[in-house]
């Protein structure tokens, strides 16, 4: 009888965690259908919340990670490896599977960027308390940047301009360098350096923008609450049912990438590595947060932002939040059953 009530209450808290997000969708699709907002008016949210909303709450998320010495590097490479790892092969896969240019840079960028900033904190929560969520902040710090970056390369490795040219490699560089999600990490890392030297008197920073500048930090923290409902009530205004129907297959690819294809393979091998890598045992919580989350949301935006075809990434983020609530339960219950959690 207990293990039926655990099973419940962890896909409850799936379910809750998943089902706000789409709720928020949905309100921004029907805001755009009873034309309480518009096309332009969503055009203007996106630029928001890529230019200013998103990349504050990636700084403020950086800027507020502490006991940088007591990174686990095992577990951390391991969450590199498995992104630069489903990078690659989701490359050669689409090789096969896709032809459309614009489409392949979606894709893949579904494949290796999950909504590990919305939801990796509250599921990690929910399967391993304190711990687990200190372990996504050190995780977060290094696999978000990765993310961003190698998300950024996708779009510009198959993005072509108007003359039918594909981007310079100068031109991909730069619009890396320049990408606001990456500044905003950088920015906070900056942070975390600056604030690493500075001294500690009575086990207090002598200054911090938390402490002496609490207007600032707190003004950083109110922007970085806006970035998540609004970007979600942008996705649900660019959001068109009519367009499920030409896409399915290409939607069906993502959506089996992101939420099956890479927590299964992933996921596997971190628990086939168990006993190779120190703290592995302890970091399940965290690493299915990473690898079995949806796509973010975030990575509609960018693509309606960098170029793209952005219906394709808008209906990849509602069809793998929607789906990821029964794969999210699957994967939490193996685990269980494993005694891994």
């Amino acid at each position: 009888m207990k293990e039926g009530t655990n099973m419940a209450s962890t896909f409850l808290f799936a379910l809750n965690a998943v089902l706000p997000i789409f709720i928020l969708i949905i309100l921004g699709y029907f805001l755009k259908k009873s034309n309480f907002i518009d096309t332009h008016f969503v055009n203007i949210l996106n630029k928001f919340v890529f230019r200013v909303g998103l990349p504050v709450l990636l700084f403020y998320n950086v800027y507020n990670i502490n006991h940088l010495s007591e990174i686990n590097w095992g577990v951390v490479a391991f969450a590199v490896i498995g992104i630069m790892l489903s990078f690659f092969i989701g490359i050669l896969s689409l090789f096969i599977t896709t032809k459309d240019r614009e489409q392949k840079g979606v894709i893949l960028q579904c494949i290796i960027r999950s909504n590990f900033a919305l939801i990796g904190i509250p599921l990690a929560m929910s399967l391993g308390g304190v711990e687990a969520v200190a372990v996504v902040a050190i995780l977060s710090l290094f696999t978000i940047p990765l993310a961003n970056l190698l998300s950024v390369i996708a779009l510009n490795m198959y993005h072509v301009n108007e003359f039918g040219e594909r981007i310079s490699v100068k031109k991909m560089m730069i619009n890396i360098i320049s990408n606001p999600l990456i500044i905003g990490v950088m920015l906070g890392l900056f942070a975390l350096l600056i604030r690493s030297w500075i001294p500690v008197v009575d086990g207090e920073l002598v200054f911090s923008i938390k402490n002496n500048l609490t207007f600032s930090y707190d003004a950083m923290r109110l922007l970085s609450q806006t970035a998540s409902p609004m970007a979600l009530i942008a996705l649900g205004g660019q959001f068109e049912i009519s367009v499920i129907k030409p896409l399915i297959k290409q939607i069906t690819l993502g959506v089996m990438w992101r939420i099956v294809i890479v927590p299964s393979i992933m996921l596997s091998i971190a628990y086939m590595l168990e006993d190779k890598i120190v703290g592995m045992s302890h970091s399940y919580a965290a690493l299915i947060s990473l690898f079995g989350a949806p796509v973010a949301v975030s990575s509609a935006i960018m693509v309606h932002e960098m170029g793209g075809d952005e219906k394709l990434a808008a209906q990849l983020v509602v069809w793998t939040t929607v789906f990821s609530v029964f794969t999210i339960f699957a994967i939490v219950v193996v685990f269980r059953s494993l005694g891994a959690l």
